[in-house]
């Protein structure tokens, strides 16, 4: 069986943030995107990780891509 190790996260909400963040404590390889970069760039800074400036960017090369949307119209967005 294949270790998943490299995740995309999608979403750096109230709820996203730290649910990335939980990841990248458990030694997951975690890149994240956000529509407001600044939220990316504040998870990196408290978490590690890397940034992608486009969700298919975030996902190049990810076992698991993970989106954590606030309603219908987000999910379309993403």
């Amino acid at each position: 069986m294949t270790e998943i190790n490299k995740v995309a996260f999608l979403g750096m909400g109230v709820m996203g943030f730290p649910m990335a963040g939980h990841l990248a404590a458990k030694g997951f390889d975690v890149v994240v995107y956000n529509r407001t970069e600044s939220k990316a760039d504040a998870w990196v800074t408290k978490h590690g990780g890397t940034v992608a400036l486009t969700p298919r960017e975030a996902a190049k090369g990810r076992q698991i891509v993970f989106a954590c949307v606030g309603n219908d119209d987000d999910v379309r967005e993403v």
